[in-house]
């Protein structure tokens, strides 16, 4: 993939913001348990870092995505997992169907406050009943006069202390799974929402995640996004760009991880020499890096065939099962090589080990990765599924 000077610049934006508005702070909110989504959403809109790839009617810069994969890229310098989730959530899961199907009233009322900051958005599908298994949730939303009565419930959304509004997935008809359910933009104020306790987690731990629960929630139904019943085909292309998202800003945060145990191993003296100085210490920094260069190699080569209009389900499947898996195992090689320090709290080793085990679990389980690559592979034997 080529760079232009605006990739670049997009770049020294992020890394600045980072630096400056986020890092300082990581500490502190990892140690609260969140942090202030409204203030940091706000800095990042000024910059327009929350709508980099959205129309320009909304406020976006409507750029390609590309110029997204910059932005989620350089939020890995990020010095713990969370913050990065929380603005990935923003920007490529609870608003990519919204800017793409969304009726122009609509996008004026969410779509344009969740590029300036001013709102803070959530994605809601996982349910109880229903994680990885999409078809499976029970959320219902049925018809009464110009309005849709919501009943259901929620499971582990993120932002969802402090969203303003979340992108629903819901069952809005009695049809076939994959094709009675519908995105609905629910405000959070609405009576009948309801946003359970923060859930205890073992990592992401400055990131709020929460049960949501609709009792008799009821919403217009202009705030359907596109066509009832295409809800879950706008979800399954919301995923690839979550998937995007999550296996290219693993790969600045498996750097950083790496580039800080290298320094503690030339410092750190064993039998009267540097930790480093061992043959198999450096030469599986040398593994690890190359692995780490090869992920990016096809992020870049799946977001270069997004760009241009190709369905990359099957290159976005591939990077998140590879960037979820070598997450932990850069993540456990680094935590080993600084031995008693890294099984401490807050070593940069132990947080990575702790955030990055969700990669292989959120925005679609390793094992639905792999029966997707089979699928689109033709490797599926005959009667699987």
């Amino acid at each position: 993939m080529k760079f232009t000077d605006e990739h670049r610049q997009l770049r020294r934006t992020v890394v600045d913001f980072v630096d400056k508005r986020i890092n300082p702070h990581v500490d502190a909110w990892e140690e609260a348990g969140d942090f202030p989504a409204h203030e940091v959403f706000r800095e990042a809109g000024k910059l327009g870092l929350l709508g980099v790839n959205k129309p320009e009617a909304y406020g976006g810069m409507g750029l390609d995505y590309s110029y997204q994969m910059v932005v989620s890229e350089e939020l890995g310098t990020c010095r713990c997992g969370a913050i990065p989730m929380a603005l990935g959530v923003q920007t490529d899961m609870a608003t990519p169907a919204l800017a793409r199907w969304g009726s122009d009233e609509l996008r004026r009322e969410f779509l344009a406050p969740a590029i300036t900051g001013e709102a803070v958005a959530a994605i809601a599908v996982s349910e109880v009943s229903g994680g990885s298994d999409v078809a499976a949730i029970k959320t219902v939303a049925r018809k009464d006069g110009d309005d849709y009565v919501i009943n259901g419930s929620k499971m582990w959304i993120t932002n969802a202390a402090q969203a303003d509004w979340l992108c629903l997935l819901v069952n809005t008809g009695d049809g076939p799974v994959h094709a009675n359910k519908s995105l609905v933009i629910v405000p959070t104020k609405l009576p009948g929402v309801t946003i359970g306790p923060k859930i205890d987690k073992l990592g992401m731990r400055a990131s709020d995640t929460c049960p949501v629960y609709f009792e008799d929630v009821r919403v217009p139904q202009r705030h359907r996004i596109g066509q009832e019943g295409m809800g879950f085909m706008m979800q399954m292309l919301q995923f690839q760009e979550e998937r995007l998202c999550g296996a290219i800003g693993s790969v600045r945060g498996m750097e950083r991880v790496i580039a800080a145990t290298i320094a503690y191993c030339k410092e750190r003296q064993t039998f009267g020499r540097p930790l480093i100085a061992n043959q198999v210490v450096h030469f599986r920094f040398a593994e690890l890096q190359t692995e780490v260069e090869a992920l990016r190699s096809l992020c870049y080569r799946a977001v270069e065939d997004y760009v241009g209009g190709a369905d990359v389900t099957l290159f976005a499947s591939m990077a998140k099962l590879k960037a979820g898996r070598l997450s932990r195992e850069v993540a456990d090689a680094c935590v080993q090589y600084w031995g008693g320090m890294g099984f401490t709290w807050d070593n940069p080793a132990a947080r990575s080990y702790r955030d990055s085990r969700l990669l292989s679990i959120g925005g679609g389980a390793d094992e639905i990765m792999l029966g997707i690559i089979c699928k689109l592979e033709g490797t599926l034997p005959k009667g699987a599924h």
